[in-house]
């Protein structure tokens, strides 16, 4: 991930520049005020993603501290795979 710093005064210069930016990279643009970090711009489907992960990081951590097993995605898929050949099976 690069890291976009802008001055801030450059969001009122070139609104659509940086708006640009963070649709075509997916990336936030950090913008500074006095040389100093002060805020951070992203496109709002980045942020909607992101905010997905976090939830879903939230999710898995409370299952490992209830202490529900990681399954991994390919064990899940093939106990799917199998469960639908039972199912068509019996039809």
């Amino acid at each position: 991930m690069q890291t976009l710093i802008k001055p801030s005064a450059a969001i009122r210069q070139n609104y659509s520049e940086i708006a640009n930016l963070c649709k075509q990279t997916g990336e936030p643009v950090f913008l500074t005020k006095n040389g100093e970090g002060d805020l951070v711009v992203m496109d709002i489907t980045a942020y909607d993603q992101r905010e997905k992960q976090l939830e879903l990081r939230e999710k898995l951590i409370e299952q490992r501290r209830a202490g529900i097993a990681d399954i991994p995605a390919r064990t899940v898929s093939e106990n799917l795979r199998s469960r639908l050949k039972e199912k068509a099976a019996h039809v």
